[in-house]
């Protein structure tokens, strides 16, 4: 029974390993698709936002992805697939993408609450500017 079990034991452990999707030739790197992916999220918000905005540009989402990075579709989808057959990587590499995407959420909050101090002190010295100038007189 134990060299039964020893066997079985021994043919998971190889099958576990099994690499399931070959890695293409032309294979994104990570760094750039992590990118790729931010890229995207960006792209479909827009799109979910305002269409007819990237319809009267021109702008194609994927082929605006295509160029940017300089990729095929072909490339983009076999590299694709590759990195969703590793779980852990593709995790990482969505990951990296949502922390660039928060960083720049949280630097255009940062601008925005920066520009509303500025607009506020533009329209205290407006108001005030008349009342010193009642008072100097």
């Amino acid at each position: 029974m134990s060299r039964i079990s020893l066997i079985a034991f021994v043919f998971l452990f190889f099958s576990c390993n099994e690499q399931l999707i070959q890695e293409p030739e032309n294979l994104i790197p990570k760094d750039k698709m992590a990118a790729i992916y931010y890229d995207l999220a960006v792209v479909t918000s827009a799109k979910n936002t305002n269409t007819e905005l990237l319809r009267i540009q021109g702008i194609e989402t994927m082929n605006y992805i295509y160029v940017k990075h300089g990729i095929d579709s072909l490339q983009f989808a076999e590299s694709d697939v590759y990195y969703a057959s590793k779980p852990e990587l593709y995790k990482e590499l969505y990951q990296k993408s949502e922390t660039r995407l928060k960083a720049e959420v949280k630097e255009i909050e940062d601008a925005q609450i920066a520009q509303r101090k500025l607009d506020s002190i533009a329209r205290i010295t407006e108001i005030s500017t008349p009342v010193d100038t009642l008072i100097a007189n």
